[in-house]
């Protein structure tokens, strides 16, 4: 009787998997990245449009801007991972270019679902020098190991940043119920999302190839985000 059950069950399951098609699966993997893109435009410009809230002196000075809307503590539990978002970096081998097409980025592990609560957060994350943005294009990082990192300073208080805020690769910042603050999100680690790459650009590729190497044009879905940052920061005052 054992043993009928469990043919049943394994008949069941085969027939499920023949009626899931795995293309409209992709299809709507896809949409969901380009909704992720249309929604981290969303934030970073409602973000930059406020004064207080990161300091045009360190925007300035940014190499890139990484951009993960609408992380959930439920998903982050639940999926066992991580909030996804996308990274627009400044073109040219010194990152002094304009604003480019994005990679699609992955947060995860550390104290990150402590960090959550009960609400969506958006996290925001500027990458400053030149060995951070290289170090995340090309693998997997943990934030305050691989990558030096710090609570990123808001308004005024960036005059009054200590040594180490001011030395970090990558300064992170959170908005919760509308509360726009520096957060430590040390021991976090960050990866490009190859897969999701692939979905957005219909291709496999490479963040690095994306972002250092021109090789793919930036989707409509990224417009949003990338004309905030060019509005806001047209130039790279870090060179």
């Amino acid at each position: 009787m054992k043993k009928l059950r469990l043919f049943i069950l394994a008949a069941v399951l085969v027939g499920i998997s023949g009626i899931v098609n795995p293309a409209a699966l992709r299809a709507d993997d896809k949409s969901k990245d380009m909704d992720r893109l249309e929604s981290a435009g969303d934030v970073v410009k409602e973000i930059l449009d406020i004064p207080d809230d990161i300091p045009q002196s360190l925007l300035d000075k940014a190499d890139c801007v990484i951009v993960l809307p609408s992380v959930l503590k439920a998903a982050f539990i639940v999926g066992g991972s991580y909030g996804r978002g996308a990274m627009s970096c400044r073109s040219g081998d010194n990152f002094d270019g304009p604003w480019g097409a994005p990679t699609m980025m992955a947060l995860g592990g550390g104290s990150l679902g402590f960090q959550l609560g009960g609400q969506a957060t958006d996290f925001v994350l500027l990458v400053m020098n030149e060995n951070g943005a290289r170090s995340i294009l090309n693998s997997k990082v943990k934030l305050g190991a691989n990558a030096s990192a710090a609570a990123g300073p808001v308004g005024r208080n960036a005059e009054a940043a200590t040594d180490v805020t001011l030395r970090a690769e990558v300064l992170t910042y959170s908005r919760s119920r509308g509360l726009f603050a520096g957060i430590s999100l040390d021991g976090s680690s960050l990866r490009p999302d190859n897969d999701a790459n692939g979905r957005v650009y219909g291709k496999h590729l490479e963040a690095k190839e994306i972002v250092l190497h021109g090789a793919a044009p930036a989707p409509d879905s990224a417009r949003k985000m990338i004309d905030a940052l060019t509005q806001h920061s047209p130039k790279n005052l870090s060179h």
